[in-house]
């Protein structure tokens, strides 16, 4: 059987020796698709790292308009072979041709692409700072050195590692790539990165600006983040994986992002469930089993004080679970994996409501599950109640009054979103404005009467948080130009000659995008004006 190729320095790339391989699966059926993939040796990536670094020395000195024509050219040709990408997703993920892939992911995928364009052309992401009594400039620039990325399962196109938005801020801050393809979509992520070479080739950039490999050893996985040519690291996905490779480059002063999951916590305080309980049962039933509950902003947890009325957003809840199908799940051990700590919830004192077992074949599925435990409880095992279940659970936590529920707010733990439903009669007001700081501090976005899943491309998002959910609180893998900010390096100009100057951090700034000390005082070029 024919191997899959890998994309390195510039060219599609067999193993000379016959290397261990993996097939990716049909979750719909459970059947091993037909494409064959290399687990790649450590021989490949140090190709890839000697060819990022000199690929990495070009694209510092390539203009921005190079850069932003490439990640347009590139979200042209997504655009232009829809059809084949959503295909071969569907096959791979079982994610529904649409709305899920078609119209909702792509276009989000290739949005994010030409943001990152529009901001690497306009150049004010990397924040020209310049003091003229002194000649002190400085501004963010590429690293100088490959930027590692990889990927989650569960978005094919938005977070993949050679075209979601760690890849595209990567690049928009002029770093090279060197991709890592999640098994779970490998024919995507091929296909995907035939049309990002294209893209390379077209507009001239390096050869080896985008680089891709589908798998790799685990110790060569930890030595490719531990390499002092690895710039950085851009990680979505599981927490055993993700700390490894964090505690890998940390060893190595690689600076690692990533991005692990979160139960986030919704918060429905009693104004609200009296107001409304049964459409926010169906709310939060709709959030929780949207993806088949494949969201790392699934809401995992929900909280509320016990009343007559919460024991009938609990059973709308029942009624709402019970009735989904169970459906297909990215990996073979999810099942396996979801009905252990559903068990393991049971047997610390919660009562499973309905659901807690692998679904009918063929394919990997799982019932939707909800349980619910008393506030107590929850007090004295916190940790093992918040263990993040990726798939169609949750879990209800009933506290005995407000106080309690505070106390359970208190230790929930950091994680990327955290909800609060209140009553529009503002009788929810006073109990909102206590809690709110409890979890404000554990998370990287506060939502009022939302449901967490859906994260918009906006400037002003923040999809992030505190650790371990994600690596840092400052930063955010979603929102540009913000997010491309992780993947550069902040540098001085002290006493340069202005024709020395990178044109942004001279006194004629093209784009008067510059903050200035003048007088004292600072000001920004565009704001002055």
């Amino acid at each position: 059987m024919q191997l899959e190729p890998i994309l390195i320095s510039g060219h599609w790339s067999t193993p000379a020796e016959a290397p261990k391989t993996f097939n990716a699966f049909n979750p719909a059926t459970g059947e091993a698709l037909a494409a064959l993939y290399p687990v790649s040796p450590w021989h490949d990536l140090d190709e890839m790292l000697r060819a990022g670094t000199e690929a990495a020395a070009a694209l510092a000195r390539t203009a921005p308009e190079a850069i932003a024509g490439f990640l347009e050219d590139y979200a042209n040709r997504i655009q232009a072979h829809a059809d084949e990408l959503v295909r071969i997703a569907h096959i791979e993920t079982a994610l529904a041709e649409a709305p899920r892939l078609r119209d909702v992911e792509l276009p989000r995928t290739i949005n994010q692409l030409r943001q990152a364009a529009a901001a690497a052309r306009e150049g004010s992401w990397s924040t020209p700072t310049i003091d003229t009594k002194l000649n002190i400039r400085s501004r963010l620039e590429p690293l100088g050195k490959p930027v590692v990325v990889m990927g989650p399962n569960n978005f094919p196109y938005a977070f993949n590692g050679i075209a979601g938005g760690d890849f595209a801020a990567a690049i928009a801050a002029g770093n090279p790539v060197i991709a890592k393809a999640h098994p779970a979509h490998a024919g995507t992520t091929r296909v995907l990165a035939r049309l990002a070479h294209e893209a390379v080739v077209a507009s001239g950039l390096p050869a080896a600006t985008v680089q891709m490999f589908y798998r790799c050893a685990a110790p060569d996985g930890l030595r490719l983040m531990s390499d002092p040519r690895t710039g950085a690291l851009g990680f979505t996905g599981g927490r055993p994986t993700g700390l490894k490779l964090k505690a890998a480059a940390d060893a190595a002063g690689v600076p690692a992002y990533f991005e692990l999951g979160s139960v986030n916590p919704v918060v429905i305080l009693p104004g609200a469930l009296a107001e409304r309980g049964t459409a926010l049962a169906t709310e939060f039933a709709g959030s929780c089993l949207l993806g088949v509950g494949q969201f790392c902003t699934n809401p995992g947890i929900v909280l509320v004080v016990r009343s007559e009325t919460a024991s009938v957003f609990l059973n709308d809840a029942v009624a709402k679970f019970s009735s989904s199908p169970a459906g297909a799940l990215l990996a073979p051990d999810m099942p396996a994996i979801l009905k252990a700590t559903a068990a393991h919830m049971v047997s610390l004192g919660a009562d499973l409501l309905c659901g807690g077992s692998e679904g009918p074949s063929p394919g990997f599925r799982f019932q939707s599950t909800l349980l619910s435990v008393k506030g107590a409880t929850f007090l004295k095992h916190p940790k093992e109640f918040q263990e993040e279940m990726f798939g169609p659970c949750s879990v209800v936590v009933v506290a005995d009054d407000e106080d309690q529920l505070e106390e359970c707010v208190a230790l929930i733990e950091p994680g990327l979103t955290g909800s609060l439903y209140t009553a529009t009669d503002g009788s929810d007001d006073a109990l909102h404005d206590r809690l709110v700081p409890l979890v404000a501090r554990n998370v990287g976005r506060v939502l009022n009467d939302k449901m967490p899943t859906g994260v918009a491309v906006s400037p002003a998002m923040v999809h992030g948080g505190p650790y371990p959910a994600a690596g840092h609180p400052g930063f955010t893998a979603v929102g540009i130009p913000a997010s491309i900010r992780r993947f550069a390096a902040l540098r001085c100009y002290d006493s340069f000659r202005p024709a020395r100057l990178p044109a942004i951090l001279r006194d004629a700034n093209p784009g008067g995008l510059a903050w200035r000390l003048v007088d004292g005082a600072w000001t920004r070029d565009d704001i002055a004006r």
